[in-house]
């Protein structure tokens, strides 16, 4: 029986690897203003994040936003970003180990 093959991207924060469609991606489009891209499939640079707050605010902190998406992160894309994380859980259940 054939599987069907499941993309992984890593956390930028946690550095867990789970499956795309369960992590939100993060983008900088070539027209410049930071978009959160529920979908994955907006054009851009992007970086993915777990759906958790803690990873969120770890992202947040310390220029790995930045490194990530090689581009500063201004004050009002943070505050989206911020109040954008409030709207998710404080933190994950471990990810299932299925192969």
């Amino acid at each position: 029986m054939h599987k069907k093959h499941v993309p992984l991207r890593t956390c930028i924060a946690c550095r867990q690897i789970r499956p795309k469609r369960e992590m939100v991606r993060i983008v900088r489009p070539p027209e410049g203003e930071l978009i959160v891209d529920e979908r994955g499939k907006a054009a851009g640079r992007g970086a993915y994040l777990c759906r958790s707050r803690t990873c969120w605010t770890l992202a947040m902190r310390g220029g790995r936003l930045e490194h990530a998406l090689r581009t500063p992160v201004s004050e009002e894309e943070r505050e989206m970003l911020r109040a954008y994380s409030e709207r998710l859980p404080e933190s994950l259940p471990e990810p299932s180990q299925e192969e």
